[in-house]
C-alpha cells in the first residue's frame, strides 16, 4: 500500500538522523545517559558478564548504532515489524534519559523537555502500530485461534459420526 511505502521512512527519519548524530558526538550523549545507565547497571554490575559493555559511550554507541539500522531496514520495508520493535526497545531509554522533563525546576525548560518527551510517545505509538501491521493479512495469532477452532470442530463432527454409526442397525429394545 502506498501509504506504508510513504509512512515508514518517514517514522524512520528521526532515527536514524539521531542516530548519526550521536555517532558525532558520543561524549555529549553519554553525558545525559550516564545517570539512567547508572540506575540500571548499579544493581546488576556484579553479576553481568565481563562481555556485556556497561560504560556509557559503549552503550550509546550501540543503541545509536540500533536505531540507524533497524531505521534504515524499516525505511526500506525490510522486516518492518522488528524494525520497529528494535526501535521501540530503543526510543524507550531514550526518553527517559533525554527528557526526563520531571527533573526541571525551570518552567521553560520543564516545559521543553515535556514536548519533546511527549513527541517521542506519539513516535513510540507509531512504532507499535508499525509492528503489529500484518499488511491486511490475518496475524499468526488468529490463524493459530483460527485453526485450533475448525480442527475441534472437525474432532466433535468425527466423534459425533462415530457414536452415531455405532448405535446403527441395534434395536433399541434392549
Amino acid at each position: 500500500m502506498l501509504i506504508r511505502r510513504l509512512a515508514r521512512p518517514l517514522l524512520a527519519s528521526v532515527f536514524i538522523y539521531g542516530g548519526i548524530g550521536v555517532f558525532r558526538d558520543p561524549k555529549g550523549h553519554a553525558q545525559g545517559a550516564a545517570p539512567l545507565v547508572e540506575r540500571a547497571t548499579a544493581p546488576v554490575q556484579d553479576t553481568l558478564p565481563d562481555q556485556v559493555p556497561t560504560d556509557t559511550e559503549t552503550l550509546v554507541k550501540v543503541d545509536a548504532g540500533i536505531k540507524i539500522g533497524a531505521g534504515v531496514l524499516l525505511a526500506l520495508g525490510k522486516f518492518p515489524r522488528f524494525s520497529a520493535l528494535l526501535l521501540s526497545g530503543s526510543l524507550v531509554p531514550t526518553t527517559l534519559a533525554g527528557h526526563a522533563f520531571w527533573e526541571y525546576s525551570d518552567p521553560e525548560q520543564r516545559a521543553g523537555q515535556q514536548i519533546h518527551f511527549l513527541k517521542n510517545l506519539g513516535l513510540l505509538g507509531g512504532l507499535l502500530t508499525t509492528a503489529v501491521d500484518t499488511k491486511g493479512k490475518p496475524s499468526v495469532g488468529y490463524r493459530a485461534r483460527h485453526g485450533a477452532h475448525r480442527v475441534a470442530e472437525q474432532t466433535q463432527h468425527a466423534v459425533g459420526n462415530g457414536k452415531g454409526r455405532k448405535g446403527k442397525g441395534r434395536s433399541s429394545s434392549r
